[in-house]
This record gives structure tokens, sequence and C-alpha cells, in this order.
């Protein structure tokens, strides 16, 4: 592919957006949350493991710990025979109940609404901090970046970057702001549904002719 400006990568990648929206138009974060608490508690449980997986655990970790302060008050042991099968249960138990008392020692129990502050709570990097500002408070402070939006981010050409951080810095720059969050969204969609990494349906991809990775 000869070398793009970055004007015509803003536009391609504006036209893969609009496609990929058309093709996902009830495109969504797949965590089932009812309030920024839930969603942030989800998220850190869903390192390494299904949405699906972690949608399983938190009705029953949510019923026996429904707010901040029951949480951070909990046994460790006892949560982590709830979000045992997530994997890496310890750490991930060990995680949530920091998150919570943090909460409650930094914020009186409620959700900061910045990057800086979220992440500097015990179990959120910058990925946790990016969902639950926006989808709970439709906050555009950054672009999630999971495994599915590191390999398609990639395989677009949108980043020749292999860290996170740098990745996000990539997509910040060619979309607008306010397309962030679902931006996260439908790369994740698609990446679950046409563009998976052992075999990827580019026959059926809407944007495979604005992919140079596509194999038609």
């Amino acid at each position: 592919m000869p070398r793009e400006s970055k004007k015509a990568r803003r536009e391609r990648a504006a036209e893969v957006y609009d496609l990929l929206a058309e093709e996902y138009p009830d495109a969504h974060c797949e965590l089932t949350f009812a309030n920024p608490f839930q969603l942030a508690v989800a998220t850190i449980l869903s390192a390494q493991t299904t949405d699906v997986r972690v949608n399983m655990v938190t009705p029953a970790l949510f019923e026996r710990y429904p707010d901040v302060e029951t949480l951070a008050g909990a046994r460790q042991e006892d949560v982590e025979e709830i979000v045992r099968s997530t994997g890496f249960y310890r750490n991930k138990a060990k995680n949530i109940i920091g998150f919570a008392r943090g909460l409650m020692a930094e914020h009186g129990g409620e959700i900061p609404r910045t990057i800086a502050e979220l992440s500097a709570l015990p179990g959120v990097g910058r990925k946790t901090a990016n969902v639950v500002l926006g989808n709970a408070f439709d906050i555009n402070e950054g672009v999630v970046v999971d495994t599915h939006i590191k390999r398609l981010a990639t395989l677009l050409r949108f980043t020749k970057e292999k860290t996170p951080t740098k990745i996000e810095q990539d997509l910040m720059e060619i979309f607008p702001s306010e397309r962030w969050t679902m931006l996260a969204h439908l790369l994740i969609w698609h990446g679950r549904r046409v563009c998976d990494a052992r075999k990827p349906r580019c026959e059926a991809c809407v944007v495979s002719h604005l992919c140079p990775s596509s194999r038609v």
C-alpha cells in the first residue's frame, strides 16, 4: 500500500466508521450493569475472559455486595469464591475490593469522572477508566484499546504501534472525540462477528475494500 497522508487516513477512517455503524446499529457495551460502580467492577473482572462469563458471575456478586460500601467491607475469600470462574480470581477479588476501598477513602464512594482519578484506583487501568467514562457518563476522554481493537486497528493500518497507550493516541488523532466510545464498540463487535483472529471472514466484511490487510 502506498504511503497514506494523514488527511487520507482520516477520510478512510471516517468511511470505515460509517460503514461499521450501519452494519452494527445496536453496538453497545456487552457487559451487564445497572450503575457506574457495577460497570467498573465488571470491567475489572473482564480481563482475560469473556463478557459472557463476567455476566454469569456479576448477578450473584452484586446481590451479595450491592454497593461500594459493602464490597469495601468484603472478605477476600468470599469474593474469590464468587468470581472464581472468571480466571485469575485471587487477583481479581483483591482488585475489586481494593477498588471499592479506594473509592470510599478517596472519593466518598462516588465514581470519579476523569481518567487520571479513575486510573489511580486499585485494579483500574486506562482501558477500564475509558470503558466507565464512555459508557456510564458519556465522557469521551480516550479510546478503549482491548485485544480486538488492537488487532483491527493494526489490520486497518490505523496504527503501527504495539502498546495500548500509543495505539490509543493514534486512534484519537484520526477519529473525532465524539466517536471515541462508539468506535470501540464497533471494532469489538466487528472483531467478534466477522474479523475473527484465527479465520477472518474478509468476504463478508463491509470494510474489506478499505482494509489494506483484506484477503479479497
